[in-house]
């Protein structure tokens, strides 16, 4: 299991090649952003289209990190479906996927601004969650400690081997985590946006996504 170990008030986590945050102790998985169903949105809305088997692969790369974690609880960390119609879209194969990953697991979807209503599809629906001493929620909010949260897609470029890499990021400080979004074909913020330079500390880093999840100081 490839990952990047760190802590958050005083809590070990795992920031997972795959942008899943892993609790060990808790035996808890975090992923945020699955935007489930985008491509179908993106039709409906008139977009240009996306490949149609974005919701499999993401729901294919949560079980695997489901088996490869083990994880007894899974926390939704918002904007889980592209919107209400998207997720009531959702072929008959992908809400059976679901309900077998949610099997045997506490899973709790937190709303986000693509999904704020309830949706049916199992699992306990909250608008964040604590879990002292950390808050799970889907958009930061500045003064916070001990904050886990997704939203900005975060992104960053990193030099490695002489030459610069983009790719999904976590961004950590002593404050928080800001996931990057797990979804397939979701697109993100790049880590000197104003939007995110003003939530992170300046000792800040980022841990770029990928087999081999390397950590260097956020970009600005």
């Amino acid at each position: 299991m490839n990952g990047f170990d760190f802590s958050l008030a005083g809590v070990p986590l795992v920031a997972l090649g795959s942008g899943a945050l892993f609790w060990p102790e808790a035996r808890l998985l975090c992923v945020s952003d699955l935007h489930l169903g985008k491509a179908e949105r993106r039709a409906r809305l008139g977009g240009a289209p996306l490949p149609p088997y974005e919701t499999r692969d993401t729901l294919m790369r949560l079980e695997a990190d489901l088996e490869a974690t083990q994880a007894t609880t899974v926390i939704c960390l918002g904007d889980s479906f592209d919107d209400r119609a998207a997720a009531e879209a959702l072929v008959e194969m992908d809400r059976l996927r679901i309900a077998a990953l949610q099997a045997g697991r506490r899973w709790i979807w937190i709303e986000g601004n693509h999904d704020p209503g309830p949706v049916e599809m199992g699992g306990t629906h909250l608008a964040e969650l604590p879990r002292p001493p950390l808050t799970f929620r889907h958009i930061a909010r500045p003064g916070q400690s001990g904050e886990i949260s997704g939203h900005y897609h975060p992104k960053a470029t990193l030099r490695t081997r002489g030459r610069p890499v983009t790719r999904p990021a976590f961004l950590i400080d002593t404050d928080r985590v800001i996931l990057p979004a797990y979804g397939t074909y979701t697109g993100g913020l790049r880590s000197h946006d104003p939007a995110l330079t003003h939530l992170m500390r300046a000792e800040a880093v980022a841990v770029l996504t990928g087999p081999s999840p390397c950590a260097a100081p956020m970009p600005r």
